[in-house]
């Protein structure tokens, strides 16, 4: 496969009026079209939305400058800021995105490292590189899946979690990159998910999570010296851990949990009186992630409240909350990272109406600034629209009635009846939130769309109950909501009932398929992006080392009784049932949900002569991470919508 490749076929065909989609198979090098058609809208309209760019903060260097990934050309690459606004200086020149990157926090080292996949493949690997040098050093095997990772308090070492030992187990190892030594095991794993969160203040002992899925984790203090293992807060109850540090005197740990409540908490347990206390406040909402001050002075954290980002910060000397300023708007918050000294806190913040932006606390003045100004591309802020939230009833009922869900609904200025395009989103345990989209923007804007976005059971963010109600056996209620939400849908006097997509991602991607299958006679077409066709070939295709996560949340499939329902209602088992149009788009590199989920959904519907579009990007994996591939992917929805006008 060849990285980096613009491919100036596709660029010709899109930027002019010919109608190069109307070939049933057009194979470009990196990206395979089959049956897909071109509209007249106007591509260089909505490549002026795509164009938009975002950043995110992923720390600090040890003099004081600021690690961002943000896009420049096809791709994200780091790059360094010195002060607000400052000039953003590249520092890496990569043929793949980067997915995550720390320096080094020893100030006589000036180094970082890096993860990157090739090709979207879902295998990271390591890599250090000296600042100031545009070569770097492979620290992983090449092939292995491996990640997260972090730097000692020395910066001499990095532990991080990898599968190279036999593929399926993920183990936590140590190397230290400056003496070219070999990795080295630190603490034996199983096909469970292990990652490395917090190095102790001495670093003598490794903070270890075992993630069995998102509602089990364990968590572990690991002696490096002995190899041993001692459980924190052991429970026969599944309890969920999101995030966990050591109390900067080693005493204690700071942990995100749901333990003994419906939501995540942040609580400090010592690990030697077992004294225990919640530090955040009790909200309807998850607290997401938290940062510790290195010298121990300040906690920040970031609650979830109705889909909105809330920052907390307490002064921990003086036992007091500080009152952080506010946005200018409500929005999502996340990427915190306090700086070496710890008086100023990066964090990123993006809304409805702007593009993440990497921002920084001054904690001693309260003073909050942008320190990056993203670029809109040809968006008109001006015209993007704010959600607004809304519930609909669904099947069951609740004490108090029909239960509600939410719904995000974005609709045009312009007067109704609107047509209307369903979104739905991975996971299962995710969570749309009214974060910047500009493809959203232009569904609405230049399409003329409304959209509608639902959290429907099993979505994070609401609660661990309301994440437990699609589990097992449980799993086609969801489909039972996107029944009800389109009913609902149907009711709405500013929609057009008789003109409805629905389109999903991964997970949402198999809701699409399911919700053709079952009420395909309310649908003008759907939309799948990578998602599950059969869930049995799903499981036992997906990589090997993600096998038992994906059990843990949709069933064993070796078990009998699993297997025939997962099965029954596997979309496959009900192609059928399909009729309405399809497209499907999907990476070949994907390791979470392989190529052949869509291969087969294609292949069963165009036997039947259904009409499918599809479209293969030969350069990504389960998420689209190259610009000029986005642009193909969203060009293709964009004609897919227009011709359901039709």
């Amino acid at each position: 496969m060849t990285r980096n490749r613009r491919c100036f076929v596709v660029l010709a065909c899109f930027l002019t009026a010919t109608a190069c989609f109307a070939a049933s198979r057009l194979d470009t090098g990196e990206l395979l079209f089959e049956n897909t058609r071109d509209s007249p809208t106007s591509a260089d309209t909505l490549d002026g939305y795509l164009a938009a760019r975002q950043a995110r903060p992923l720390g600090w260097t040890p003099n004081g400058q600021l690690l961002i990934v943000t896009r420049f050309g096809d791709v994200d690459q780091l790059h360094v800021i010195d002060k607000p606004g400052g000039e953003r200086r590249q520092i890496t020149f990569l043929p793949d995105p980067i997915r995550h990157a720390a320096f080094s926090p020893d100030p006589a080292h000036a180094a970082f490292f890096y993860m990157k996949d090739a090709n979207g493949d879902g295998h990271a690997q390591l890599y250090y590189q000296r600042f100031g040098e545009s070569s770097s050093k492979l620290l992983t095997d090449g092939k292995s899946a491996n990640g997260p990772a972090l730097w000692s308090n020395s910066g001499r070492q990095i532990a991080f979690a990898s599968t190279a030992r036999t593929g399926v187990d993920t183990d936590i190892v140590i190397v230290e990159p400056g003496t070219g030594g070999l990795p080295h095991l630190a603490v034996t794993g199983d096909p469970s998910r292990w990652y490395p969160l917090d190095w102790s203040p001495d670093d003598s002992k490794l903070l270890v999570l075992k993630s069995v899925s998102t509602s089990e984790a364990y968590l572990y203090v690991v002696e490096l010296s002995s190899g041993q293992k001692r459980e924190i807060e052991a429970t026969n109850a599944k309890v969920g851990i999101r995030a966990a540090k050591f109390s900067r005197d080693g005493q204690g740990v700071y942990v995100i949990t749901d333990r003994d409540s419906d939501y995540a908490r942040l609580r400090y347990a010592n690990l030697f009186t077992g004294e225990k206390a919640t530090i955040s406040p009790t909200i309807s909402g998850d607290i997401e992630e938290f940062a510790l001050s290195r010298d121990g002075h300040y906690l920040a954290f970031v609650g979830n409240e109705g889909g909105h980002g809330k920052l907390s910060v307490q002064d921990l000397r003086s036992h007091q909350d500080l009152t952080p300023p506010k946005f200018a708007a409500p929005g999502v918050i996340g990427s915190l990272h306090f700086d070496t000294e710890g008086k100023r806190l990066a964090l990123s913040y993006a809304s409805a109406t702007a593009p993440s932006d990497a921002y920084v606390l001054d904690i001693e003045s309260n003073h909050l600034e942008a320190w990056t100004h993203s670029e809109t591309g040809a968006v008109d802020t001006t015209r993007l629209v704010t959600p607004r939230l809304a519930q609909f009833p669904t099947f069951d009922r609740q004490d108090s009635g029909s239960r509600q869900e939410p719904v995000y609904v974005y609709e045009p200025l312009r007067p109704g009846p609107h047509p209307v395009l369903i979104m739905l989103e991975g996971g299962p345990e995710s969570q749309f939130r009214p974060t910047f989209d500009p493809w959203i923007a232009y569904v609405v804007n230049e399409l003329g769309f409304a959209v509608v976005a639902p959290n429907l059971r099993g979505s994070a963010g609401y609660g661990k109950a309301y994440a437990s109600l699609d589990n097992g056996s449980l799993r086609d209620d969801v489909v039972k909501d996107l029944g009800a939400l389109i009913v609902w849908v149907d009711a709405q006097p500013s929609f057009d009932a008789k003109h409805v997509v629905v389109a999903g991602q991964s997970y949402g991607g198999y809701l699409t398929l399911a919700a053709l299958a079952n009420y395909g006679d309310r649908l003008r077409g759907g939309v799948d992006s990578g998602g599950i066709s059969d869930f049995i070939t799903f499981i036992e295709g997906t990589a090997p080392y993600l096998q038992a996560y994906e059990r843990g949340e949709y069933g064993d499939e070796r078990n009998i009784d699993t297997r025939a329902y997962l099965r029954r209602i596997s979309p496959l088992t009900n192609a059928d049932r399909i009729s309405k149009p399809l497209l499907v788009m999907h990476g070949r590199n994907d390791a979470c949900i392989p190529v052949a989920q869509s291969e087969q959904i294609i292949n069963r519907l165009r036997s039947r002569n259904v009409d499918v579009w599809s479209l293969e990007a030969k350069n990504e994996g389960h998420e689209w991470r190259r610009q000029s591939n986005r642009e193909a992917f969203y060009r293709v929805f964009s004609s897919f919508l227009v011709e359901s006008l039709r």
